[in-house]
């Protein structure tokens, strides 16, 4: 069956939550986010690939990890298990999708509504595509009396919209992976937790260094660990460096597997990663 050709691209817009988008690719200039009608089709061929094909977990999930496995047996020597490639395909997709939802709520309090279908995702030029729809605010923000806006009561009630609308996209996304994995259920909710608390600490420190204490102290409270269907707390703690010094560190809920591949370089925020280890990394970084 031969592939479709492009759709022509429709007109971006803006909406209550463009200023976050344009914040984040200030922070981070190789992403950006794009934001389209309601009913203007999402961005097709050249690389695109749309979340909802992502979910149905076919030839479009197919040609997805194709690039994942390609990767892996250009930059490691070696083929990456089924479940390894659809590991990291879940985390290169999931890690810029969360984004979508917690870059407005950290920089703006503001929380929009992206189901699987109103999301597309270029991954080699970092991009997203929206439809954009509904968001949620507090009562007095601005544009709460904007057309789509659903006022909350507070803080924690908008906490609760930032859950609600990430598990709505990535759900159906998690369906479609999940067969390809060895794991999955809470496995997979615990890969999808780490997105959302490591996606916006990375940028909250691109923003301004100073800015990652305060998003520390928001997804603490975004993941008090009780949370279902995610998968425990944020995660943070304190390990104790040379000379006394603090050194911040998480604990993941999940592995990404990429010890699989480089069994002696794990991720600081591993499970797999003991304290004397951490230290080591974390006060190596600091030195360099």
């Amino acid at each position: 069956m031969p592939l479709s050709a492009p759709a022509p691209a429709p007109s971006s817009r803006t909406s209550p939550v463009t200023a976050a988008y344009a914040r984040l690719t200030e922070a981070l200039p190789v992403m950006s986010v794009t934001e389209f009608s309601p009913t203007d089709p999402l961005p097709e061929g050249d690389g695109w690939v749309s979340a909802a094909g992502l979910a149905a977990g076919g030839a479009e999930l197919d040609a997805f990890l194709a690039w994942d496995e390609a990767q892996i047996e250009r930059d490691h020597g070696q083929k990456g298990r089924p479940d390894v490639v659809a590991a990291f395909g879940l985390h290169r997709y999931s890690w810029y999708a969360c984004l979508l939802f917690t870059v407005p709520w950290f920089l703006q309090r503001r929380v929009p509504r992206f189901p699987a279908e109103h999301v597309a995702f270029q991954r080699e030029q970092s991009r997203l595509a929206v439809r954009a729809g509904t968001f949620s605010c507090l009562p007095g923000d601005p544009a709460a009396g904007e057309p789509g806006a659903r006022v909350v009561p507070d803080e924690e009630a908008l906490r609760a919209e930032v859950r609600a609308a990430f598990a709505e996209h990535i759900e159906p996304v998690l369906g479609g992976f999940g067969p390809r994995m060895r794991r999955r259920g809470r496995a997979l909710w615990g890969m999808a937790t780490d997105e959302v608390v490591e996606g916006i600490w990375y940028i909250a420190e691109l923003l301004d260094p100073g800015e990652q204490e305060r998003c520390r102290r928001e997804l603490e409270l975004l993941l008090p660990g009780s949370t279902r269907p995610y998968v425990g707390a944020a995660g943070f703690r304190e390990l104790a460096g040379p000379g006394g010094r603090s050194l911040p560190t998480r604990d993941r809920a999940s592995c990404c597997m990429f010890y699989t591949l480089a069994p002696e370089d794990t991720c600081i925020t591993c499970p797999r990663t003991c304290d004397a280890d951490r230290i080591a990394k974390l006060t190596a970084t600091a030195a360099a």
